[in-house]
């Protein structure tokens, strides 16, 4: 006699199978995950852009000095295999480029503003706050009141530009073709 139980959904006499929807979702989450860090890394470089040309323009006054990036380096362990400035720098532009602007992504709703390019001025003076200290290099009277000016201009426009390009990249139809 045939059992005529019904069989459950997905299962053929008791053999289960996989649900391809499921697939589908996983391969479109990995895709957003994806994405979303290409997003991130675009509007870090963006930004750090910007920053590196308000810092050039504090050198030029007198109120930064691109040594300071070598600090960057001796704080990885990195002053005798390569340039300690030019180590520097690139360890300045990547962290610039990943773990800042993914940080940004996950708090940028909790922070003040309407818009990204806002929230990003007050994630940018976040910033600020540790960088002030690890790139001081001993600066005193008018050219440590210009340091700390200079540098929290170049943070608030390293926001902007991370959110603006995050804004921007957000309200693109999800294909550019």
């Amino acid at each position: 006699m045939v059992d005529t139980r019904e069989l459950e959904e997905g299962t053929v006499e008791g053999e289960e199978f996989d649900d391809p929807t499921v697939v589908d979702d996983e391969f479109d989450r990995l895709f957003g995950i994806v994405a979303d860090g290409v997003v991130g890394a675009a509007g870090g470089l963006v930004g750090t852009a910007l920053m590196t040309v308000v810092l050039l323009i504090g050198e030029s006054f007198g109120v930064f000095t691109r040594a300071s990036f070598a600090t960057v380096t001796e704080m990885v362990g990195l002053e005798g295999l390569f340039p300690p400035v030019t180590a520097g720098y690139v360890l300045f532009v990547l962290a610039g480029m990943f773990p800042w602007p993914l940080l940004f992504a996950s708090l940028k709703d909790y922070l003040p503003g309407g818009r990204d390019p806002v929230h990003g001025v007050y994630f940018g003076t976040a910033l600020w706050t540790g960088f002030v200290f690890a790139f001081y290099d001993g600066y005193a009277g008018v050219a440590l009141v210009g340091y700390l000016a200079v540098t929290l201009v170049a943070h608030w426009v390293y926001g902007v530009g991370l959110g603006a390009v995050f804004e921007y990249l957000s309200t693109r139809p999800d294909t550019l073709v």
